[in-house]
């Protein structure tokens, strides 16, 4: 009974910790290797005009935040002007205001966007109004005609959009067509006329006016043209189509800016408008933009995360989160392998301390410092004391011995001695007394054997708990640690031969 409940509870800790993992990964987007780096877009939009010595007031549609796009970060710069933000029917509009203004003047929008992955709102509950103005006379029944054609080469409304579209871009449009677009259309035309079109045949439809973010890792601004598509009202969701194939949904590095026939700036009080938007890419941390992202979605894992500790908390835990790493692989050294160590943690807690003394001078001091002080125990035991004063007269000498290698490598301009002092004392300390004891009731090389393997085992664990891969996984995925605790119970109960015992048992071989 006690079999089958270990087993159902390492698969419960290892689905817990894998859902958990894929989770983070691949739907909140944190970065699977350090310095990963994330696209990030900063935009710009410079409204020029001149002013005529009177009241001005000029107004900008600026974009909204998507399922796909967070737009943060906003800053509106003027001198001497009023803002006021509104929403006007779906859209975000910024209007400036000045009592009085002359000559030429400029005014900006400056905002950051972000790739999100956020849900969609939900569905509408009523139909959204047909707004486009009606055809009348031969571009009605152009238009009935169009329709009509479209309608009978599609299965659905998405199917018949694209066909429309497709039709509108032909290199040789039909005389229907060719009517409703006129001599030499724009794309924003074809979209227009297809909003129309659609209304004509009840679908609500829109014309969508945005940019599009280019991918680049360098630091440069540029201008960039408005891209149009269009939107039509579907199962109580909006539908995006590519004016240029006919195709849904559009490309994801489109962001929308507004919706409408209107201009994207307008004036009043002033003239010679100019609206030029610019876009300059850039790349960020990839863990710093996913836990912005985050902070943008709020997911309620981020929300009990690491994350919303203080800094200097992280730092302690990003590296507590390594001596899980190196207990497992001391179980493994000794329970699967073979190796003989002194004490539990130890060998752990020790290759923690070589990350600051480097592996090499590591493994020199932990030598020194343990063969002076277990000749101090080895004398203190003809003193005849008793254990917790022995132990506080080897903590005391191993503290001095460790004072005294940092000021003589001090004077001798070695300057890693100083770092010996990160040693844990008291882990020194109880490996001296118990590889005393060892000495003393099997051997020298017994009390060696284990000596050499707690060291090996210290400098394994250093070398894994170095690898800069792990320390970002474990401090990133802390859950994975569930699946390092569901591995370490299943080795709990691993009761056959070592890999130490082919050499032990060789001469069993033989015969």
């Amino acid at each position: 009974m006690n079999k089958v409940q270990l087993y159902v509870l390492v698969a419960v800790l290892a689905l817990v910790g894998l859902g958990l993992f894929l989770y983070k990964a691949f739907f909140l987007g944190f970065p699977l290797k350090p310095k990963t780096r994330s696209q990030v877009w900063n935009v710009e939009a410079r409204v020029t005009f001149v002013g005529e010595n009177r009241p001005v007031k000029v107004s900008l549609f600026i974009p909204s935040s998507t399922t796909r796009f967070a737009v943060v970060d906003e800053h509106f710069v003027s001198s001497g002007y009023g803002l006021l933000a509104t929403l006007e029917e779906g859209n975000r509009k910024a209007v400036w205001s000045v009592r009085r203004a002359s000559g030429k003047q400029s005014l900006y929008y400056q905002a950051v966007v972000r790739a999100v992955r956020t849900r969609a709102a939900s569905g509408r509950t009523e139909e959204p109004a047909i707004t486009s103005q009606p055809f009348t006379g031969p571009k009605l029944e152009a238009a009935k005609t169009i329709i009509e054609l479209a309608r009978s080469r599609s299965a659905d409304t998405p199917t018949m959009i694209s066909e429309l579209i497709s039709s509108f871009n032909r290199a040789q449009p039909d005389e229907n067509v060719a009517a409703l677009l006129g001599p030499n259309p724009t794309v924003l035309r074809k979209t227009e006329i297809a909003v129309r079109v659609l209304g004509q045949a009840g679908i609500p439809a829109r014309v969508i006016r945005g940019i599009s973010l280019e991918e680049n890792s360098g630091d440069f601004s540029k201008k960039v043209a408005l891209v149009q598509w269009l939107e039509v009202y579907h199962n109580k969701r909006w539908l995006s189509f590519d004016p240029y194939r006919g195709k849904t949904p559009v490309p994801t590095k489109w962001l929308p800016w507004w919706w409408g026939n209107q201009n994207l700036a307008q004036i009043e009080g002033g003239s010679k408008l100019n609206v030029v938007l610019s876009v300059s890419p850039k790349v960020e941390e990839g863990l710093t933009a996913a836990v912005t992202s985050g902070a943008i979605s709020k997911p309620l894992l981020l929300r009990f995360s690491l994350f919303g500790l203080p800094v200097n908390t992280q730092a302690v835990y990003r590296i507590m989160f390594l001596i899980p790493v190196g207990a497992f692989l001391l179980v493994i050294m000794r329970n699967v392998i073979g190796v003989k160590t002194f004490g539990t943690f130890m060998p752990v807690l020790i290759g923690l301390a070589f990350r600051e003394t480097g592996l090499l001078w590591g493994i020199l001091f932990f030598t020194v410092v343990v063969t002076l002080g277990l000749w101090v125990r080895f004398y203190l035991e003809r003193l005849k004391l008793l254990l917790v004063p022995r132990l506080s007269a080897v903590l005391i000498t191993v503290i001095l011995l460790m004072a005294g290698i940092s000021i003589l490598t001090h004077n001798l301009g070695i300057h890693r001695g100083l770092s010996v002092a990160l040693f844990p004392l008291v882990i020194l300390t109880m490996t001296i007394e118990r590889m005393s004891i060892v000495w003393e009731e099997r051997g020298a090389y017994e009390a060696i054997i284990s000596g050499l393997g707690s060291l090996l085992t210290a400098a394994l664990a250093f070398l894994v708990m170095n690898i800069k891969l792990i320390e970002h996984l474990v401090f990133v995925f802390p859950e994975l640690l569930l699946i390092l605790l569901a591995a370490t119970m299943l080795l709990g109960r691993y009761t056959g031969y070592r890999l130490s015992d082919i050499y032990r048992f060789r001469s069993l071989a033989r015969e």
